[in-house]
């Protein structure tokens, strides 16, 4: 397994996509509505939405470190170093934002569980920064589903309530229940909700 291998999943796992497509899958659940909107289209509405959030610390990155190394101005380690440090800056915001800096002394206090807990975030390891983010994201991203969750569980509970209520235990709540929470998310316009609390939730 070379470089070449890994690279698309260590980009992923050191961007906003975490967030957005669990969020995504978790709304597909909560709408019950199997397989729809299919896996090509979520991961597609997550991928652009992943580069629309990370496009400014792209940018960052392609001004600090690629043009100056294709200008020969600086060498592929000082490039390296710079495009990291980038990368671990939009990181460090997502950890702090939400408060999981425990995440990052977990991981810091495994690799080395001598040094103590890190004053300042120039003491901690990249490699104990990434998983560190991405058990962050993991946090936001389930917080978020439970709140898009509970809507339409309380739809279910009165469909199944009104079902047994009326002697109709034979029906799955799911088949009746499913309309009601398409109507309520067209109505509310919720894709544009759930887009823009994924979006807002980035600084």
């Amino acid at each position: 397994m070379n470089a070449h291998t890994l690279a698309p999943s260590i980009l992923l796992m050191t961007t906003c996509f975490t967030r957005i497509i669990i969020v995504m899958s978790l709304l597909r659940q909560a709408l019950g509505a199997a397989q729809l909107p299919p896996n090509q289209i979520l991961i597609g509405l997550s991928l652009f939405m992943t580069f629309l959030v990370m496009a400014p610390t792209w940018s960052k990155i392609n001004t600090q470190a690629i043009q100056p190394y294709n200008n020969h101005q600086i060498d592929q380690f000082e490039a390296f170093s710079r495009a990291k440090d980038v990368m671990r800056g939009f990181m460090i915001r997502q950890v702090e934002a939400a408060h999981n800096e425990d995440d990052v002394f977990l991981f810091q206090g495994y690799a080395h569980p001598d040094q103590g807990q890190p004053k300042t975030w120039s003491q901690v390891d990249t490699t104990a920064l990434v998983p560190a983010f991405v058990l962050s994201e993991l946090k936001v991203a389930f917080l978020m589903g439970f709140r898009i969750y509970l809507p339409f569980l309380i739809i279910d509970m009165v469909i199944s309530s009104v079902l047994i209520s009326v002697g109709m235990q034979l029906l799955p709540p799911v088949m009746v229940s499913l309309p009601f929470k398409l109507l309520l998310f067209v109505l509310v316009d919720g894709w544009h909700l759930v887009c823009a609390t994924l979006l807002s939730s980035f600084n």
